[in-house]
């Protein structure tokens, strides 16, 4: 009962400082305390999304923008965990790589979309790369410290009872390390959000980042903030499907993970 009481009081207290919130942004442009021309009250947002929802724009947009994120995000999850786990396992390939890789992630995504488009041209392309570039560092080395953190303790117990190098790998150091695996997912997940803005402000014709960009060189504010709104709610969307996920393969794992 304690425990009913906390999550309705927890949820209670969320809708209320949320309501609030949209109570303070519709009444400060209206009531004159910000410009409207900048800040579009939270109605006239809703009033743009609905219709961009009845011509068609917003999911053409919108599946443009998951259809980048979703192989870009693919790409990096599998780089990113193959690589991560070779690092985390084999000490020898760590020694040989991991100052590379320190290097490269130092390298930010937007930095480097010049030399992208300069190798790759404003397609498809560059853009999938630097979703995938954002994302793949997380990714990596939340991997491979996941490996490295597995209790050595226990591998030599299971390794002194006989058990192959595979075996180990597979069912002993793989499953304890899948929950910071996940949490490097979740990680990428983020960043390959914000990567895909950047990414759709240049020489795009379609996505959510494009339609932002549009809206405000066209001064349409609310469907600038629409856009952002919609943008939101997909990295909240992609971010709960990877928190569904986590739980399937570590249910076993107790307490609460970061970012949860």
């Amino acid at each position: 009962m304690k425990k009913l009481a906390e999550i309705f009081g927890s949820s209670f207290e969320k809708t209320v400082g949320l309501l609030l919130f949209l109570a303070l942004w519709e009444t400060a442009p209206r009531a004159g305390w910000v410009l409207s021309t900048y800040l579009s009250p939270p109605s006239a947002v809703l009033q743009a999304i609905w219709l961009l929802l009845q011509s068609g724009a917003l999911l053409k947009h919108l599946s443009v923008s998951l259809q980048r994120v979703l192989i870009g995000m693919a790409v990096s999850v599998a780089a990113g965990t193959v690589l991560g786990l070779f690092i985390g396992y084999f000490k020898r390939i760590e020694d040989y790589l991991d100052v590379l890789f320190q290097s490269f992630r130092q390298m930010s995504a937007f930095a480097l979309f010049p030399v992208f488009i300069l190798l790759f041209g404003v397609g498809e392309l560059s853009k999938t790369i630097i979703i995938f570039w954002a994302s793949l560092w997380p990714i990596l080395l939340n991997t491979s410290n996941g490996v490295k953190q597995v209790d050595k303790l226990v591998v030599q117990s299971v390794k002194s009872m006989g058990a192959s190098r595979s075996f180990i790998f597979l069912k002993v150091i793989l499953p304890a390390a899948a929950p910071a695996i996940f949490t490097g997912i979740r990680l990428g997940g983020s960043y390959c959000v914000m990567a895909l803005v950047a990414a759709e402000m240049i020489g795009a014709t379609a996505g959510l980042g494009y339609l932002i960009m549009y809206s405000q060189e066209t001064f349409n504010i609310p469907q600038m903030y629409a856009g952002i709104i919609v943008l939101a709610f997909m990295g909240l969307g992609i971010n709960y499907v990877l928190r569904l996920i986590e739980r399937r393969f570590t249910g076993w794992k107790q307490g609460v993970s970061i970012g949860e």
